[in-house]
């Protein structure tokens, strides 16, 4: 096997930023902490650019921070492959690469990283084999998960000691902020809110009980689709990095989009945290604070499942009414409540139950960490299997 395997991982762009997100934190911490030989294939650069700002949309192949990067077009060939192969959330590698896989002496370990879930059914999953019909290949099914009987989570080796020191530094908080534009001193005092999520009526009517409420609240709004729905609240037709709008108790803030590291600050940060899909989903977990979740929605329903079992399992240890709270409130916002009375309701007895979580939420994120790391968990796999 040699002492550094090569590991080629496969990404698909399917919705934005989420399955690109993940797959570049993974290669990265297989590059810098495990010392892996990583390639990354990615068939839409104009959005990895957006989270990686060294990335060249135009580039054929390219090396940043030590990860040589791909850009995985239909006329796509690839000569010789890595030790290691990970379709990523769906992701497939065209025929051509199985092919070349099957030429190799020894097959490449193969794995197919499923989606993050709570629900029991994936540690049941979780490794299994499934030889293709044709090639002479296996490909094994790898579940993230919250359970010591999956493949767990990403957490980079140093971001708990990271985060412990940045939030004991007044003066890089302050800095953090500034990177983002964050107009200081007209938030202080006022409770911060991070909004991040894939938008819908729900948002509109969130902003009017924030801004009809006596508490102050100050939001802050990365680029992204919840952006045209605070517009259409406010009675613009767009709004850029840098606006800022005042109503009520409500001042928001509208953000660029910053890189991953820049973003793991902003959770840091906030007093509560709204996130999506998978990756800032994870981050909001590792940062400790109050956080909802908007989850990102399937055909049929399927999602609710989903979202149900995460609550199950993370209000494991919190008293009945807080999970009740919780979990109402989540409801609601991924339901796309419409009226600004419920949610207000919702809003405000989740919000009452803020220092429990705040305490619930660092005990989760020490249960999740006495278990090894995705990143871990998929080296040990692939040396089982070489």
């Amino acid at each position: 096997m040699g002492s550094s395997p090569r590991w080629d991982i496969f990404c698909n762009v399917v919705d934005h930023f989420g399955d690109v997100a993940v797959s570049w934190r993974l290669a990265r911490q297989l590059q810098a902490e495990h010392g892996m030989a990583v390639r990354l294939f990615v068939d839409d650069l104009t959005t990895f650019h957006a989270l990686r700002d060294a990335v060249d949309p135009a580039a054929g192949t390219q090396r940043v921070d030590d990860i040589d990067i791909v850009h995985w077009t239909d006329a796509l060939r690839v000569d010789e492959v890595g030790d290691v192969v990970i379709d990523a959330f769906g992701s497939r590698a065209p025929d051509q690469v199985l092919e070349a896989m099957a030429r190799r002496s020894r097959s490449p370990v193969w794995i197919n990283l499923e989606y993050l879930s709570a629900e029991s059914w994936v540690e049941d999953c979780h490794r299994l084999a499934s030889p293709h019909p044709r090639l002479p290949l296996v490909r094994y099914f790898f579940f993230p998960g919250f359970t010591a009987a999956t493949g767990g989570v990403l957490e980079e080796s140093s971001l708990a000691a990271e985060r412990a020191a940045f939030l004991g530094d007044r003066g890089a908080r302050a800095a953090s902020l500034l990177r983002w534009g964050v107009k200081a001193p007209a938030c202080e005092g006022a409770r911060l809110i991070t909004l991040f999520g894939y938008g819908g009526p729900s948002v509109g009517s969130l902003l009017r009980a924030w801004a009809d409420d006596d508490e102050p609240v100050c939001v802050l709004v990365p680029l992204g689709r919840v952006v045209p729905d605070v517009a259409r609240f406010l009675g613009r037709e767009a709004m850029n990095a840098g606006d800022v709008a005042r109503l009520g108790s409500l001042e928001i803030q509208v953000l660029p989009f910053g890189s991953q590291d820049d973003y793991d600050r902003l959770l840091w940060l906030a007093d509560f945290n709204f996130v999506r899909g998978e990756d800032s989903f994870v981050r909001a977990q590792w940062a400790e604070s109050p956080f909802v979740w908007n989850i990102y929605p399937q055909e049929g329903g399927a999602h609710w499942a989903k979202l149900h079992a995460f609550v199950d399992r993370h209000g494991a240890g919190l008293e009945p009414e807080v999970v009740v709270a919780l979990r109402e409130f989540w409801r609601l916002w991924n339901r796309g409540e419409t009226s600004s009375a419920i949610l207000g309701t919702a809003w405000r007895r989740f919000r009452s139950y803020a220092e429990e979580l705040r305490v619930h939420n660092a005990a989760w994120a020490a249960h999740l960490r006495s278990h090894q790391d995705l990143a871990a968990n998929l080296v040990r796999f692939a040396v089982e299997k070489l």
